[in-house]
């Protein structure tokens, strides 16, 4: 699929951590054909400063053509995939 738009991820990148759903996030938006661009907040304070600036409690945040979709499960509906609804158990055994 090729297509046009960019999406930016904002997404938690510490020495410590990587937020596994910035890189679902990074991960589903390539698939989707986006050209990413792929902001790391690097620090805590990085990290909440960013969450307060858009008064969101949780990263990722994606934006999409300036307009802010929201977390991984918000950019899943957003793009019409399927997404657990509350209480849901994402556990699937092996």
């Amino acid at each position: 699929m090729s297509n046009s738009q960019e999406a930016k991820l904002y997404r938690m990148v510490t020495s410590e951590h990587t937020c596994p759903y910035g890189l679902k996030a990074k991960y589903w938006l390539e698939r989707k054909g986006f050209r990413v661009v792929d902001n790391h907040l690097t620090t805590r304070e990085e990290t909440d400063a960013f969450k307060a600036q858009y008064n969101v409690k949780t990263t990722p945040q994606i934006f999409i053509d300036g307009e802010r979709i929201g977390g991984y499960d918000d950019l899943r509906e957003h793009l019409g995939d399927a997404v657990k609804s509350a209480g849901e158990t994402s556990y699937r055994p092996v």
